[in-house]
This record gives structure tokens, sequence and C-alpha cells, in this order.
């Protein structure tokens, strides 16, 4: 299979009054076409932040971005007016992520109009009722405005706008998290119906591991700007090897009244992204921490079993 997308050493850093800001520090991931990587942490390590810098809506301090094989860092004007054809976004907010003052029919023909890929009125309405099909939106809300419709029909209106060039890649960044459960569900069964048919791949972003495990093949686990471990979901949601990804998932709800899972609470304090100390950054929460070599020496994201990696000196010694 082969891969879509691949990014090294990716760094984006923030410079502030007190220094420099690590929202993303070292990433490296692979995503294969066709496949899901769900990106999950918990609120300000970087997650979004790293969807926003692939798709160049930020640029990265550092590191690549290789899509189909190419840097799109090294991309000119023309170049990446190409690739935004390929690669889009659906945001987490579906409603201020939309325009209030256009109704959806105009929401979603601009994508198609600013790149022209309608040579006529006529051609330009087929697709857009085409596009609004795709997602379950009715023929009959094209003159409705984002403030008239409920969470989950905004969101298929950004769907739909994500679709409308026909990309290979697609960002969802949190597309679920400020939806009623009910409704998560169809956005969740819709995104996965447009993947098979479609052949997308993804890059899910979620702070949900119970998400996160229906929607992805691989998982990458974040804190505080690095991926602490990733392996595809079967083996992370059943051999958790950094103590992080255990906290996460002895916090998922288990609906079994006979069966009383183990919490794991973290105590400590999560250290400033800024100018971030040595060492492990899980260090201060850490129930398993091995003294000096994890508050000094900064773990090495390595290979533990075929395919699943770990940040983490005590998984590695283990």
């Amino acid at each position: 299979m082969s891969v879509m997308l691949e990014v090294k050493d990716l760094k984006k850093y923030f410079k502030t009054k007190r220094g420099s800001l690590h929202a993303v520090d070292g990433l490296n991931f692979k995503i294969n076409q066709g496949e899901t990587l769900g990106l999950v942490g918990e609120s300000g390590c970087g997650k979004s932040t790293t969807g926003r810098v692939v798709l160049r809506l930020l640029e990265a301090t550092g590191g690549e971005v290789l899509f189909e094989g190419k840097n799109i860092l090294d991309y000119k004007k023309q170049e990446m007016r190409k690739f935004r054809e390929n690669a889009q976004i659906v945001f987490q907010d579906p409603f201020a992520s939309l325009n209030p003052r256009m109704s959806v029919f105009e929401i979603i023909s601009e994508p198609l109009i600013i790149n022209k890929k309608a040579e006529s009125k006529e051609e330009l309405n087929k697709k857009v009722l085409s596009l609004m099909d795709m997602v379950g939106l009715a023929e009959r809300l094209r003159s409705t405005y984002p403030h008239e419709l409920d969470g989950g029909r905004r969101q298929r209106i950004g769907i739909a706008r994500a679709l409308a060039l026909n990309p290979s890649f697609i960002v969802q960044d949190e597309p679920v998290s400020a939806l009623d459960v009910s409704i998560q569900a169809q956005i969740l069964n819709l995104m996965d119906e447009l993947q098979k048919e479609l052949k997308l791949t993804y890059l899910f972003i979620s702070h949900d591991l119970g998400v996160i495990k229906h929607v992805s093949d691989n998982v990458a686990v974040m804190y505080l700007g690095k991926i602490v471990e990733m392996a595809d979901y079967k083996t992370l949601f059943a051999d958790p090897r950094h103590p992080y990804t255990k906290a996460l998932l002895s916090a998922i709800p288990v609906p079994n009244l006979d069966y009383q899972r183990e919490r794991i609470i973290l105590e400590g304090d999560v250290p400033s992204p800024i100018n971030p100390p040595p060492g492990c950054r899980f260090y201060g929460r850490c129930f398993v921490k091995h003294g000096d070599v994890c508050q000094n020496m900064d773990p090495e994201f390595k290979e533990v079993t075929p395919g699943h990696f770990v940040a983490c000196h005590g998984c590695h010694n283990a």
C-alpha cells in the first residue's frame, strides 16, 4: 500500500514574550492511501496545530511534509494551489467555520467558482446538488442559512465544501466534538461511507479515544507537542505501553456494570510548552518514572514490536 502523507521531524514553534512555545516538536508519522490515522491527546497538546501545519495553513518551523513523495513546504504559489485541491480540512465548530451571510448553496459552490470547476450555471447547480445529496442534505435546504440549521446539518455543509474539489486527503479536526452523541454517530458513519466510496485518506484529530477507536486504522498518542506512542488501533488498545496512553485508556467508560476497570489518576502538573525542560515531558506526572534518565534525557521514539512505536525509557528497557 502506497504512502500518501509522510511527516518527518515536523516542528512548529510560536514566539512569545516568555520564549519559544513548542506547539509541535519533532513529529514523525506516515498515513497510507485510503487509511485513517487517529491523532489523540489532551487539549493543548498540539494536535490541531499539527493538522494545520500539515496543510500549510500554518507555516512549519522545521521538518518535512511529504505528500505523495514531494515536500509541500517547498511548494511555490502555483504548486500550493494544486495541492489545496487535493488536501482539505473539516473544522471542529460547524457554525464558526461557515459564513453566516451565505446560503448553503453559496457556501458549497464557492470553492467550485474560485477554482473555475464549472463552465456554466447549470453545471454549477448540478455539482452542488450532487454534493448535497452525497452528504445527506435535502435539496430544499439550498437557500437556507447556517443559523437556521442544527449542528449536524451544518457539519454536513462543511463536509460537502471540503469534498467540492474532489480531494484525496482530508484533515478532520475534531469534527464531531461539538455535536450531540446521536448526531456524532451519523457524521462518523457518513465520513466512513465517503472514505470507502471516494477512497479518501484521513488525518482524524480528536481527544475522544472512543471515537478514535471507531474511525482509525492507526493511532498516534500526542503529549505536549510530541507523539509518545503509535500503533495500529487493535495493538494500541489491547497492549498500550506508554503510561500516558494507559491513563487515557483507563478513562474510557465501559458499558458493563459487572466490569470495573482500574482508573489511573494522573497527578502533578503539565510542564510549560514554552522552553520545555530537558528529559521526558511526561516525567512530572508519570507513575513509572526511572529517576535521572527520565528527568534529563528525552526518550527516543523507538519500535518496541513490529509497527508499535513508543517514546519511554521504561518501555524500552522492559
